[in-house]
């Protein structure tokens, strides 16, 4: 697929999606959800990226849904009521499916506003580094809709229910030093530092042990509403792959050489 809406770029085991709609602050419609879909495939089946990141081109995020250019494309029908969830059933919830499904780590470097869609998108990410300009906002009440492309399961358990049902109810900006504040961001950086932060967190993934972090963040979302007895099967049955990857046997082999490990993602 030849992209119009976003940049894709992947050198050194690191794919970048960077939507690419800075004149709209990033907005998505269809046909951008439907490039970064076939993104997130190519890092997903080629298997030569080690770790994705997710930003945006100027100086916003994403704004979220482009309500002018055709972003709530489900919004109407041929015949009958409307249907505002189509959309989100047909492009934007099998996006965010995809990259929780990833085999690799999700970084998103947030760069300024992160709005309604853009915002979940913005929180999915396994480390979300966020610069100093930007905010998340939850947008949806403001246009008389309901929190959506997973929201409303995620936020409350990165923020706590009181948290997040005010900043859905309310529709206010929380800025970037709040967020890290509740936890919804690993860290907060100067503007012009994000993009070598983010580099620097890329890189130490790329050259981690790649298996062994699907484990992990896959182990940790089927943990969060399991009992304590489920959760320890969980991490038994998953240290079991992990023992038997190649990034093991070097792990343990460089530890006891007392030398750097030379992961290979295998």
């Amino acid at each position: 697929m030849a992209y119009e809406h976003i940049l894709f770029d992947e050198a050194d085991g690191i794919a970048t999606i960077t939507i690419n709609r800075p004149q709209v602050m990033n907005a998505l419609h269809i046909g951008v959800i439907e490039e970064m879909i076939d993104a997130v495939d190519r890092v997903r089946d080629e298997g030569t990226a080690r770790v994705l990141v997710l930003t945006g081109t100027g100086r916003a995020f994403c704004s979220g849904a482009d309500l002018a250019g055709g972003g709530a494309g489900g919004g109407k029908r041929r015949s009958g009521p409307p249907d505002a969830g189509a959309v989100l059933e047909s492009h934007f919830n099998p996006l965010l499916e995809r990259l929780f499904a990833l085999p690799v780590p999700f970084i998103t470097s947030v760069n300024g506003p992160a709005a309604g869609a853009g915002c979940s998108y913005a929180l999915a990410g396994d480390i979300v580094i966020a610069g100093k300009s930007a905010y998340f906002l939850q947008a949806f009440v403001n246009i008389g809709l309901v929190p959506d492309v997973g929201s409303t399961w995620l936020l409350p358990r990165l923020a706590g229910r009181a948290r997040a049902q005010a900043m859905m109810m309310l529709g206010e900006k929380i800025p970037a030093e709040t967020a890290l504040d509740w936890g919804l961001v690993y860290k907060v950086v100067d503007d012009a530092d994000l993009a070598a932060a983010t580099r620097a967190v890329a890189e130490k993934l790329a050259k981690g042990p790649t298996r062994s972090y699907a484990l992990i963040r896959q182990g940790i979302r089927e943990c969060l509403d399991k009992p304590l007895s489920e959760g320890l099967m969980v991490e038994r049955r998953n240290q079991l792959q992990a023992g038997r990857t190649a990034d093991f046997v070097e792990g343990v082999s460089a530890f006891l050489q007392k030398r750097p490990a030379q992961f290979t993602g295998k």
